[in-house]
């Protein structure tokens, strides 16, 4: 199967407006967030758990002050990077309905998720860090997440090319733990997606 990650890793800044008490960001400051962003996903990939703010500062080509005015805290970068990969992912259930045929939506929507699974696996106990810090953060990611699959899932069953048993919410049920289990080789994860995928579709 063809790799579907080249949206995952564009951040959308979604998550920009939010800085400076709900004003938009200069465009100088914008650029310097997501490319701090997409630095924290690229030294969290290559460091997991270890990463430190001045290897991801020095990734975006940022001094440390820079990357602390955004992000006061280490736990702020996990959350930026994770809200705009579920930002990447939503976008990406947006494309494939735009752009594909129902069945290889679905197809490529879950191979993208199985890319974004790869990402959280890197930096697993600072996510669950930041859902204790915000409680809130992992329901409504999850609930942004489900509606995504529903969206890819829903179109197809209409077009009688996938089983009409199965919801978003159960489809996460099945894939939501790629995201969850740091041992799940890349390997596997896309074997374990031909599986599914074999049980999601209705044969012509």
């Amino acid at each position: 199967m063809a790799r579907q990650h080249s949206v995952i890793e564009s951040p959308t800044g979604g998550p920009l407006e939010r800085e400076g008490a709900g004003r938009p960001l200069r465009a100088d400051a914008r650029r310097n967030y997501e490319s701090l962003v997409a630095a924290a996903r690229e030294v969290f990939a290559r460091d997991g758990g270890g990463a430190s703010m001045e290897a991801i500062a020095r990734e975006a080509g940022v001094g440390v002050g820079t990357l602390y005015r955004h992000f006061p805290k280490r736990i702020d970068v996990v959350e930026a990077v994770y809200r705009t990969d579920v930002d990447a992912l939503v976008e990406t259930a947006e494309q494939v309905v735009a752009d594909l045929e129902p069945w290889p939506a679905v197809v490529a929507f879950l191979e993208a998720f199985v890319w974004y699974a790869q990402g959280k696996r890197t930096f697993l106990n600072e996510l669950r860090e930041a859902f204790d810090k915000n409680p809130d953060l992992r329901v409504d990611m999850l609930e942004r997440v489900q509606r995504a699959m529903q969206l890819v899932i829903g179109r197809a069953q209409d077009a009688g090319v996938v089983r009409t048993d199965v919801s978003g919410p159960d489809l996460m049920q099945l894939v939501g733990p790629m995201c969850t289990n740091a041992l799940l080789s890349e390997e596997q994860s896309m074997r374990l997606l031909t599986m599914i995928l074999d049980g999601l579709r209705i044969s012509p």
